[in-house]
């Protein structure tokens, strides 16, 4: 199998923790590939698979619409490119979003995957908290989930498969070579959401 390349959108956000949690599940599944700080048009069009990181999502959004990276990760993910959104990336990947706070959201989106999510579901930055999580696709060991400002899926289209429930509540999903979860696991020791997104690729690029 070739290298694989591995992206972390690098307009705003987590991107370095990102990169390290990538690197580290690569040597654990013994898996050779570079994970790069994707910036530009050229850098989403050379990766086989890409990270869309926690951050500020309107300020991702609009720096990603002006650099013409958006149009390229919806061209890219659209034709099957396997994608990890956490967080803020799980935002722009949604067809749809409100927000707890404010009434009229207007930001650039992917509108990829068919999920409506709320952003800020949980509340402000004070609100912020950890929890267990059962994962079933990742293991039978909880993961534990960072939540920061996080958002939720309120609702999920017909192809989309609920991977994690908090209180019912849906905080990841994936549809096809889209992977979207609410909270932020390259803040955490535990790789096995990055091992999982990993295998994806691996899948779907071999």
């Amino acid at each position: 199998m070739k290298a694989l390349t591995i992206g972390v959108l690098g307009q705003q956000g987590d991107v370095e923790e990102h990169i390290s949690a990538t690197n580290l599940a690569l040597r654990q599944m013994d898996l050779k590939g570079e994970v790069i700080w994707a910036k530009t048009m050229k850098d989403i069009e050379r990766v086989d698979g890409l990270i869309i990181p926690g951050g500020e999502s309107t300020v991702v959004g609009r720096l990603a619409d002006y650099n013409g990276t958006l149009q390229e990760m919806k061209n890219r993910i659209s034709k099957g490119m396997p994608v990890l959104g956490t967080c803020t990336g799980l935002i722009m990947l949604a067809k749809e979003v409100h927000d707890r706070f404010v009434s009229n959201v207007k930001q650039p989106i992917l509108g990829i995957m068919d999920v409506i999510v709320e952003r800020n579901a949980f509340g402000r930055q004070i609100d912020s908290f950890e929890a267990d999580l059962e994962i079933p696709a990742i293991g039978k060991e909880k993961f534990k989930g960072v939540f920061i400002r996080a958002p939720v899926i309120q609702k999920t289209g017909s192809g989309v498969k609920v991977l994690c429930k908090l209180n019912e509540i849906v905080v990841a999903a994936q549809q096809n070579n889209i992977i979207g979860v609410s909270f932020h696991p390259e803040l955490t020791n535990d790789t096995r959401v990055h091992r999982f997104f990993l295998e994806n690729v691996r899948t779907l690029v071999s």
